[in-house]
């Protein structure tokens, strides 16, 4: 299949993405946002003056001789110079989610062995106890960074010209998702990252007129790869979301033609268009005029759904979806409509994107085809031609920081990625996701979980003998679209826990053992790591003669019930 559509921008690192801010696009706007959702005032800021800042800060953290930094904060203007300065002066930056727990992020800098951090403000707490622990680290605040911009603009930047960034040596060090035990570090080249804006510059199609609203988390690498070095690297304007709550108000307000974004969003906006149409008296006719215009060209559905768009600001048309499956009726819904919807697979091992879609290659309930430069294929596929899908490209990562054994589970001797997920690919080439490979669980969010980094902290409770944790569909609430809730069973030691509730009461024992794991396990994970419900008893899990869990097994009875 020849999945090259567009000729493509070529670029082996970072400092050439900034020469083409500073050449091509330099009179253009690089990004605009306000000071707060309530202000009218619209700042912007030039290409031009993005690279200044860049080169700068950056020769500020030659200057200090800073090797690795870590970075955390919201999406702001300063996340974005800090990103570029520190990789463009030869050092690994070391992004991180800005929703974690004050213990996970101390423990994540400490495990990256930065020697900097550049915070926003909210985490000095945080911050202060990797001082007290590493007298070092030499910390800096976002709110200082002008200062420090203007400190680099005194100093000869000579040697910070003339240094020669190794291409592909670790530039980037992201941790997945997991405890901070569990979570591994990913080293990413900047040669890998370039090669996949360059695969994304031959399938997807945005330019200079483009505006891209950037609201998820750029610690990620879907946002940080995808909206701001793709975006920026065909010189588009980031639009800074005033928060989640604002993103309707903002596509409007700024005249968005896109954005980049996981399935929840999109399904529940959505779910609101047909609302509204419901309320109009109009479904009937928009349900007819769908399939009447469904195998139309793009400009023509775009006419006749006029009022829709004209709902999402006007100017909407590309959205790149990623981090988890959507579903086929609201992918459906935006391509009768008009909005040019691109579905992506990826891991932020393999730099992230491997599989998408494109406006040429689009297929209902597939994730695309192969990325140009990527080889994927099945491995080891049953009767139903489901395998693991394998991966080689460019792009894959370098490793695991100091993680031998977990480099050569994933990528084996012939230097083939293992994703870990199972899927099958038609005779066009197109692939269906079915499921994981193993047991992690994806929120439609995106976010992903390990039940055995929840296990192991129930297990720690002293009544508890085992648990399992596993997700579960809920559709409660009827003002949104249905999503994964976590849910554990556990399997209580009666001699245990009766010091603590009548365990002839069922209920009691539930009720107890719940309100133990809010209190002591809950508080320390991020939100969409709670534990929602549980199932107690005191019948041991279904296992394996090594004594592993039989999930399915497990899952079976639960479902019974």
């Amino acid at each position: 299949m020849n999945n090259i559509l567009y000729k493509g921008n070529k670029l082996n690192n970072f400092r050439e993405l900034v020469n083409l801010y500073k050449t091509i696009y330099k009179n253009l706007t690089a990004f605009e946002y306000k000071e707060t959702p309530s202000s009218t005032e619209h700042i912007k800021i030039s290409y031009s003056q993005f690279s200044k800042d860049i080169e700068d800060l950056g020769a500020i953290i030659l200057d200090k001789k800073f090797k690795r930094v870590a970075l955390i904060g919201n999406n702001k203007y300063e996340w974005f110079v800090s990103y570029l300065a520190i990789t463009t002066a030869g050092a690994t930056v070391v992004p991180l989610d800005k929703s974690l727990p004050d213990n996970e992020i101390i423990s994540l800098i400490e495990r990256s062995q930065a020697d900097a951090v550049i915070f926003s403000e909210k985490y000095t707490d945080a911050i202060n106890i990797c001082k007290s622990n590493n007298s070092k680290l030499i910390d800096i605040c976002m709110d200082d960074l002008p200062d420090l911009i203007n400190q680099g603009q005194e100093i000869d930047h000579s040697k910070y010209d003339s240094l020669e960034i190794d291409n592909k040596a670790m530039s980037i060090m992201l941790f997945t998702s997991g405890t901070t035990a569990i979570s591994k570090a990913v080293m990413i080249s900047q040669y890998g990252i370039c090669m996949n804006l360059y695969s994304l510059s031959r399938m997807i199609k945005i330019t200079t007129k483009d505006k891209f609203l950037s609201f998820l988390p750029l610690h990620h690498t879907f946002e940080s790869t995808t909206t701001f070095l793709f975006g920026t690297s065909c010189g588009i304007t980031v639009v800074l979301c005033d928060g989640l709550k604002y993103i309707q108000q903002n596509l409007v307000e700024y005249k968005i033609t896109g954005f980049v974004c996981v399935p929840l969003m999109l399904e529940l906006m959505y779910k609101k268009m047909l609302k509204s149409i419901e309320k109009q008296g109009k479904t009937k006719l928009v349900n007819f005029l769908r399939v009447v215009f469904r195998h139309s060209p793009m400009w023509m559905k775009r006419i006749v759904f006029k009022s829709i768009i004209n709902g999402l600001g006007g100017k909407l048309k590309t959205v790149i979806v990623g981090g988890a499956s959507m579903a086929k009726d609201a992918l459906q819904g935006y391509n009768d409509f008009g909005f040019d919807v691109h579905q992506g697979y990826g891991l932020t091992e393999t730099g992230p994107v491997l599989i998408a879609e494109s406006i040429r290659y689009k297929k209902p309930g597939s994730i695309g085809v192969e990325m140009p430069g990527v080889i994927a294929k099945i491995d080891n596929p049953d009767k139903d031609g489901i395998g693991e899908i394998i991966a080689k490209t460019p792009c894959i990562m370098l490793g695991y920081y100091e993680n031998e054994n977990a480099t050569n589970e994933a990528i084996d001797k012939d230097g083939w990625f293992h994703t870990g997920d199972l899927a099958y690919k038609d005779k066009q080439g197109y692939y269906f996701i079915t499921g994981r490979k193993k047991d992690m669980i994806v929120l439609k969010n995106g976010k992903k979980i390990f039940p055995e980094e929840l296990e192991f902290l129930i297990n720690k409770l002293p009544y508890v003998a085992e648990s399992m944790v596993f997700g579960k569909e809920d559709d409660s609430k009827n003002d949104r679209n249905s999503d994964i809730i976590l849910v554990s069973k556990i399997v209580y030691n009666k001699d245990e826990l009766k010091k603590y509730v009548d365990i002839n009461s069922e209920e009691a024992c539930k009720d107890f053992i719940l309100k133990e794991v809010k209190e002591k396990i809950n508080k320390q994970m991020p939100a969409y790591k709670y534990i929602r419900d549980i199932i107690v008893t005191d019948i041991p899990l279904i296992k394996t003669t090594t004594q592993k869990i039989k999930r399915q097994e497990e899952m079976k009875i639960i479902n019974k019930k």
